[in-house]
């Protein structure tokens, strides 16, 4: 009997092809791949007849809400959310209490992941206008990223001193991560929104007050400034028709500007602020049918590389605030892999393009070390998804601390039964098994 675990008759869904195989996980690595039927007599066998084999989804926003915001998320519940929708590895934001800008700080986030997390995991430092030096001595091999908000942020994380921006643009090594707004054009709409509606600005306004013109200022500006030093940038979460348009299509391994798409401005429009209000109030804001329709086309274009979520979650009583004293930000890492999947099983993508663009692309963009990709000798990171089975999300079902979705009581096509974390079973049989399986991610930099 070999040891190990066996996952037989299984369709791997990997670099662009459909497979029947049997795979061999030992030690937290896929040792063998055979054709179905091959393998056996292993410690463990698990049948995966009809269901397919993705790798792992690598998600490079999220907002885990530690240390500061512990009443809205922690570290380990999100991350079991995570594992749960099949999301194996995450990248997470600093924009904590305190910030993660130093590396002390970094350091805690790390060690706490260590601790309780089942994903794998990295963090981004943050940029302000005083610390340019401390990201210029980053460690690129493990951190996943800089992250530098211009535009609307918390604290002094706003990076709008020009001298700042120029010498780590210039000077920084590794991938600079941007959320680009621009915040004169958002302070100005405000004003003028807070005298047309006397104070009482309907939620309807969010996309017109956090308005394409100020994405696309922002997101220009962070372009040329790239351009000028050849800097490795990525803008996170294109939100409009025109800045799609801004990005070469190619292969993300080729490009040294990338781009990314989150599921929530794939899934909603602006209609949406109808019914579902603050609930999906977010920055940068949901917009037009027609700029969710063109982010759809730069990403099957290429010109858009990831699929991600920017998981952002508050609590439901803080969401009910009147506009605009309700947060920004809503959760979504546990729904993500099954929102996307729903529109493949529909047609409107393949199976195969989901997985290049939630995993084979994020581990390409960020250079991961042995992650992302159903090949011998890379880490065990791996779902189980039944495209047969249907999904509800219910209140029963969400794992999130804030214990809500805008996604409730929609019924998917497709369910995650089973998420391998480094070859260790962390969900099946609807449950987060409790096993701690996440290490920190590694980067080929």
């Amino acid at each position: 009997m070999m040891s190990g675990m066996i996952i037989s008759n299984a369709i791997a869904i990997n670099e662009g092809k459909k497979t029947e195989v049997d795979i061999l996980i030992q030690e937290g690595r896929i040792a063998r791949i055979e054709r179905a039927g091959t393998l056996s007599n292993a410690e463990r066998i698990i049948d995966a007849l009809g269901m397919w084999l993705l790798p792992g989804v690598i998600d490079d926003q999220v907002h885990f809400r530690e240390p500061g915001f512990m009443h809205k998320a922690e570290i380990a519940t999100e991350s079991m959310a995570a594992v749960a929708g099949g999301v194996t590895s995450f990248m997470e934001m600093p924009n904590t209490q305190p910030q993660t800008i130093n590396k002390e700080e970094l350091e805690k986030k790390f060690a706490k992941a260590a601790q309780v997390s089942p994903a794998n995991y990295s963090f981004f430092f943050g940029a302000t206008n005083k610390n340019a030096d401390e990201v210029l001595s980053l460690n690129d091999s493990r951190v996943c990223g800089v992250k530098i908000f211009m535009g609307s942020s918390t604290g002094d994380m706003l990076v709008d001193n020009e001298n700042t921006l120029e010498k780590i643009f210039a000077n920084c090594n590794m991938l600079i991560a941007t959320h680009c707004e621009d915040e004169p054009t958002i302070r100005s709409n405000m004003e003028l929104a807070k005298e047309r509606f006397y104070g009482n600005i309907p939620i309807e306004q969010h996309p017109l007050i956090r308005s394409r013109e100020a994405c696309i200022l922002s997101s220009q500006k962070a372009i040329a400034l790239a351009k000028r030093h050849n800097t490795r940038l990525h803008i996170l979460h294109i939100t409009t028709a025109e800045e799609a348009m801004n990005f070469e299509a190619g292969n993300v391994e080729h490009k040294r500007i990338t781009a990314e798409a989150c599921v929530h401005h794939l899934w909603f429009s602006d209609e949406d602020y109808q019914t579902l209000g603050s609930k999906i109030q977010c920055n940068p804001a949901v917009k037009t049918k027609h700029d969710r329709e063109a982010i759809w086309q730069a990403l099957i274009e290429n010109r858009i590389d990831i699929i991600a979520t920017d998981h952002a979650p508050h609590l439901l009583v803080e969401k009910a605030k009147p506009y605009p004293q309700s947060p920004s930000g809503l959760p979504l890492v546990q729904h993500s892999l099954n929102m996307m999947m729903q529109k493949a099983i529909e047609g409107k993508v393949s199976p195969e393009w989901v997985v290049e663009k939630m995993s084979h692309a994020p581990a390409k963009c960020f250079k991961l070390k042995e992650r992302g990709f159903i090949r011998e000798g890379y880490f065990a990171d791996l779902v189980l998804f039944d495209s047969n089975q249907h999904y509800t999300i219910t209140p029963q079902n969400i794992l999130y601390k804030c214990a809500w979705s805008p996604l409730e009581g929609f019924a998917f096509k497709g369910k995650v039964m089973q998420t391998f974390v480094n070859g260790v079973s962390v969900f099946e049989n609807d449950t987060i098994t409790g096993l701690k399986a996440g290490m920190a991610l590694q980067f080929n930099r």
